[in-house]
């Protein structure tokens, strides 16, 4: 294993800088709960955005020691198939990795031909949902890409499990108005004060007007 001493010099630098890099997680505050690291005994007076910035700098925090972990493993793993004489060797094929990629990546275990397999083959589990999207795109019109509020509660409505009548009627695409939930809102409105009686209430003469008394 002399031809690898200098990798194995470089893993166990690599091992020392990432052992004293873990140590700095109590730094981050991992050790104790967020409440304590941030000083708050509760969250009830924050604004949702403070809440939200602690909790994002906290994942990342995580993450960074995560990989860190996971990348201490991988030097482990190298170093004791140096100690037993197996290192350089592909788990997959058993032939002998090439010396070039492994001062590209000294924990390597396969050659490269076989290196995708280690990956995770998935998908992140939101393209399911967000796939669904395009469907509601500007009721249904080919020549158009538009997502109105109208399909924005029709996209969140269709994940409800509940068989209720009002939920259900919310995907009833059928003679839509485009950008209106209700189709009330296509004509009446009211000033800024609200509704007061049926005298404050406005009715344009538009074309969702005109649709609305033809259907009834």
């Amino acid at each position: 294993m002399r031809q690898y001493d200098d990798l194995k010099r470089e893993l166990e630098q690599r091992k020392a800088s990432i052992e004293e890099r873990i140590k700095e997680a109590d730094r981050y505050g991992l050790a104790v709960t967020s409440s304590f690291s941030t000083g708050e005994l509760s969250q009830y007076d924050n604004h949702p955005a403070d809440t939200a910035t602690d909790l994002y700098e906290r994942e990342k925090d995580i993450a960074i020691y995560e990989k860190l972990q996971k990348e201490l493993e991988d030097v482990d793993y190298a170093l004791n198939k140096m100690q037993n004489g197996s290192y350089g060797v592909c788990e997959v094929t058993g032939k002998q990795i090439p010396y070039d990629r492994l001062q590209a990546n000294p924990t390597a275990r396969t050659v490269v031909e076989h290196s995708k397999g280690l990956l995770a083959n998935h998908r992140p589990v939101e393209e399911a949902v967000l796939g669904n999207f395009d469907e509601y795109n500007f009721d249904n019109r080919d020549d158009e890409t538009e997502f109105d509020a109208e399909d924005a509660y029709q996209s969140v409505a269709s994940f409800n499990e509940n068989s209720m009548v009002f939920e259900d009627s919310s995907l009833d695409r059928t003679g839509e108005l485009v950008g209106y939930v209700e189709e009330l809102e296509a004509f009446a409105s009211t000033d800024i004060y609200g509704y007061q009686g049926d005298d404050s209430v406005d009715f344009q003469r538009n074309i969702h007007y005109d649709q609305y008394l033809n259907e009834k």
